[in-house]
């Protein structure tokens, strides 16, 4: 170990100490005593007055997003989570399954990473919180430096809400002046570590050597069928690009339309603000966004900004209430950098000829470039186009007629509510889920004896004799 690490190691250990006293405290824990924890935090957190100080704290500090979107963000997600938990049990015998003797006790993992990104330090905190506390662990919350402020008071009333109820305060902590370094030792030294943000912060978090739930890059793609409902399919196309600016890494990347509908697809996202750039606009966009060719991530500058904002910085105006802006494109890979994702109000606009199939070809290959595992869409009537777009793409998520920001859970569908969408091997993860209360306990199986299941050989085997003999 390098001698000038030793301050931030010695440190980390301290609030690893604190956490684990306080983890301890609650290990034995009811059913009843955790959900009323959790409710208590989710409450101090939703609270029309908390949400609305945190919301405008994130957008003054770290200038990203909204202020409406942001207190509807913070209030939907933590509440659409502390439901969602209401009917799982995470204490005690969570599941038994007589038939096969098998019985599974929850059990807590221990202290928690919470690795935080620079566009979620008001939601990201406390739906992590949520979902710790729920499995009776304790947090440790490493915020992005831009962003600390509105992450320290976030935890700071979740620490209050905690000594309400009677719990420590110390369930939920931040690390103080934030660093580098400092996020390395918290990773190596904590029991699990729930990883939101860029590519490289994940992969450092499943570099540390402790186990890791991270997510992928995200470029969700959407394809619009000449069987949509047009109207539906432009309305929440525009809702996902314009909530919060496009902070959601689920938001719309790109829309892969039938031919025949591409026009009137055009007319109806027009009609709700977009705005299509020429490509004189397209050229002048593209480079505001990525003005060094071979970093293929988009400009800061851009990132959960208004469309006017952009489109001013880019060099020409559009209408103050743009809702998002467009540009065509055919073509993905590093050589057309609006393929990949934009994080911002910027919409990619694909044609497809012909059937289905040309539709899912280019969804994979605007993936394959950024995006793969994550999520896809499609707005159709025919279930035959979902299925064989769910069937044929490297997605965790696909998405039937609804915006791409449900992915993230909504109450028009059963995905788990989260913020950590993680896309699979696709993507650099261990898991395709939505991650939830369900990943943050240990499961303990306990197995008792059962009638013998004998091995058959004619039984296992017999299709295999039937059709190849005997090797």
């Amino acid at each position: 170990m390098n001698a000038n690490t030793q301050p931030e190691v010695n440190e980390i250990a301290v609030y690893i100490q604190k956490a684990r006293t306080a983890q301890e405290k609650i290990a034995n824990y009811t059913q009843d005593q955790v959900d009323e924890l959790v409710t208590a935090v989710c409450w101090a957190i939703v609270r029309e007055e908390r949400a609305k100080e945190l919301a405008k704290l994130a957008v003054d500090e770290g200038g990203f997003g909204n202020y409406n979107d942001k207190v509807s963000k913070i209030r939907n997600r933590c509440m659409g989570t502390l439901r969602d938990m209401q009917a799982v049990k995470t204490v005690g015998i969570v599941e038994e399954i007589p038939e096969k003797g098998l019985i599974k006790i929850a059990k807590p993992v221990g202290v928690v990473a919470a690795l935080i990104p620079t566009t979620g330090p008001d939601a990201t905190p406390p739906l992590k919180t949520l979902l710790a506390l729920k499995g009776r662990n304790a947090i440790i919350v490493a915020a992005h430096p831009r962003t600390q402020l509105t992450t320290e008071l976030t935890v700071k009333i979740m620490r209050e809400a905690c000594e309400q109820v009677g719990a420590p305060a110390d369930l939920v902590q931040v690390i103080e002046k934030p660093s580098l370094l400092k996020t390395q030792q918290l990773m190596q030294q904590a029991d699990l570590i729930v990883a939101t943000g860029g590519a490289a912060m994940v992969k450092a978090a499943y570099s540390s050597g402790t186990p890791a739930y991270g997510v992928g890059v995200g470029n969700s793609v959407h394809v619009v069928d000449e069987t949509a409902d047009l109207d539906d399919a432009a309305n929440t196309i525009v809702i996902a690009k314009k909530f919060d600016y496009a902070t959601s890494c689920l938001a719309d990347n790109s829309v892969v339309a039938q031919e025949s509908i591409y026009d009137d697809l055009t007319e109806r996202l027009q009609k709700l603000g977009a705005y299509f750039c020429n490509s004189d606009e397209k050229a002048k966009l593209q480079q505001l966004m990525w003005p060094t060719p071979e970093n293929h991530i988009p400009s800061v500058d851009v990132i959960a900004k208004s469309p006017s904002l952009i489109a001013k910085l880019a060099g020409f105006d559009v209408p103050e209430d743009c809702s998002c802006l467009i540009v065509g494109e055919n073509g993905a890979g590093p050589e057309h950098p609006f393929s990949g994702e934009k994080l911002s109000p910027v919409l990619t606009l694909y044609k497809y000829v012909g059937d289905i199939n040309n539709a899912i070809s280019q969804v994979n290959a605007i993936t394959e470039y950024q995006g793969q595992g994550h999520t896809c869409g499609i707005h159709t009537t025919n279930d035959e186009h979902a299925m064989a777009l769910a069937m044929q793409t490297k997605t965790a998520r696909v998405m039937v007629n609804q915006s791409l920001n449900e992915g993230a859970g909504s109450p028009r569908n059963g995905l788990p509510y989260t913020l950590s969408l993680s896309c699979g091997t696709w993507g650099g993860n261990i898991t395709t889920e939505n991650v939830n209360a369900r990943h943050m306990v240990n499961l303990t199986w306990v197995s008792r004896p059962i009638k013998p299941r004998p091995l058959d050989e004619a039984v296992l085997f017999e299709k295999h004799w039937q059709k190849y003999g005997s090797l």
